[in-house]
């Protein structure tokens, strides 16, 4: 087993790499960004409707893009660092391209005239990340054996959980402003930022860079590259022959295959939830970006205080069990999203100003953040009894692609059904049956997984 100081490193890299999903996806720049596309499309003579649904569309395909670059990258990528037996310069790489592209968020002024650079920049940067972030789950096969696996990969997404939640809590007391000017504390954002040019909302950009830059450095100096270092040259040839060889071996294993394919609908399912949360909150129930921060807080805190329980229930009972209890509650709760509006629920009128939607919400978020960290580091640890420790990056690559090979879908059918149905609550649909399709393909596997000999 890996000494104490290695497996903190590699859980510290869960917090440092979190604030770019939870202020940058979901609570803060996202739906700062939406806000901005739909001023913007206003002023070009859309009415209200269409212009919430152009601005949502328009994230949704910086979604679709992101997720297709690092789905048919992550098992090349895999492949290379195993060949090579080096995975750490990748994640230093992708690290330094993560703080970067972070940084430049600022340039999103609120007139909209850096919208487009602004989306290529910040899903750059998520690319990226999750690409460090895949090389890094290749890491956990090292880090212990057995039940203790669950409780790692739980440990560490719980760490990376509460990051998003002291980061999120440190940009609405002091950065991000509401309509009139101010933050969560009442005051205008720190240091000076003007809130006319809404300077505190667009700082969330650098302060996920230097949260990132910060963090990293514990993650660097206790976590090294385990193995032989290859003495050969990796050509394309070679890596290419290991890619056939996996997938051939994919094909053989059922339990395996029947994972991948449920993982991939599962979490493309979640990663939508996450990323149009927020702008779900903001083009539906009207909420300002402090109110979509404090249920982000609610969300994050439940997710790092269950996605703990769930470690320690995955290292009692196995991944599965945790996979499926997450899935259902996930379902449930996007059920009672899109039968929501501001003016009814499941149908039935709500008396006028009634703050039942917004409560309702609020438990959604802590669900969503629960259920869904959960999730995530369930399926790790079942992606573990089913990996060669010996290529594990590239088992890891494979589950990327499992998990991005149709990221292009819930964004893409939210488009298609939020343009047929110009509606933002219709626009969700999609992600409940792919949540019901996993739970089905879930019924074949293995729940100690099948780990090749």
């Amino acid at each position: 087993m890996a000494t104490k100081r290695r497996i903190w490193g590699w859980m510290i890299f869960d917090l440092a790499q979190q604030p770019y999903a939870t202020l940058g996806l979901t609570f803060i720049f996202g739906p700062y960004f939406a806000a901005v596309a739909t001023a913007r499309f206003a002023r070009e003579g859309l009415d209200p409707g269409l212009a919430d649904a152009r601005a949502q569309s328009l994230w949704a395909s910086g979604q679709t893009v992101a997720g297709l670059v690092i789905a048919f990258s992550a098992p090349v990528l895999g492949a290379l660092a195993d060949a090579s037996g080096r995975r750490m310069p990748w994640i230093a790489g992708f690290s330094v391209i993560t703080v970067i592209c972070a940084a430049a968020l600022w340039v999103l002024e609120p007139d909209g005239a850096m919208l487009i650079p602004a989306l290529v920049l910040f899903f750059a940067g998520f690319v990226a990340a999750e690409s460090a972030t895949n090389v890094n789950n290749a890491l956990l096969p090292s880090l212990a054996t057995g039940p203790m696996i669950g409780r790692i990969s739980g440990s560490g997404a719980a760490l990376g959980y509460w990051g998003g939640v002291v980061s999120l809590i440190l940009v609405l007391l002091l950065f991000a402003e509401n309509a009139a000017g101010v933050t969560l504390l009442g005051r205008p954002p720190a240091f000076g930022l003007d809130p006319e040019a809404r300077e505190g909302t667009r700082a969330t950009g650098p302060i996920i860079a230097a949260w990132y830059a910060v963090f990293i450095v514990p993650f660097f100096a206790w976590v090294r590259d385990t193995g032989p270092v290859a003495r050969t040259r990796v050509t394309p040839g070679v890596i290419a022959a290991r890619l056939v060889e996996t997938l051939r071996d994919v094909a053989r294993r059922p339990s395996l295959a029947a994972f991948l394919g449920a993982s991939m609908l599962y979490r493309d399912a979640l990663a939508a939830i996450y990323a149009f949360g927020g702008l779900y909150a903001t083009l539906v129930l009207g909420w300002s970006v402090i109110q979509i921060g404090v249920f982000g807080i609610i969300g994050a805190i439940a997710a790092a205080v269950l996605t703990y329980a769930g470690g320690r229930a995955d290292a009692r009972l196995g991944p599965k069990p945790v996979i499926h209890a997450s899935v259902w509650v996930l379902i449930g709760v996007s059920v009672l999203v899109v039968s929501m509006s501001r003016d009814s629920l499941f149908g039935v009128a709500l008396a006028p100003g009634s703050r039942l939607p917004d409560i309702l919400f609020y438990l959604c978020g802590a669900l969503i953040g629960g259920a869904g960290g959960a999730l995530y580091a369930a399926s790790r640890s079942l992606m573990v009894r089913h990996a060669d420790p010996a290529r594990a990056t590239e088992a890891f690559g494979l589950f990327a692609l499992s998990g991005r090979a149709t990221a292009f879908l819930a964004p893409m059918t939210i488009g298609l059904a939020t343009w047929m149905s110009g509606s933002t609550r219709a626009g969700l649909i999609p992600v409940i049956l792919l949540f019901a399709a996993a739970l089905f393909l879930l019924r074949w596997v293995d729940k100690n997984g099948d780990r090749a000999a």
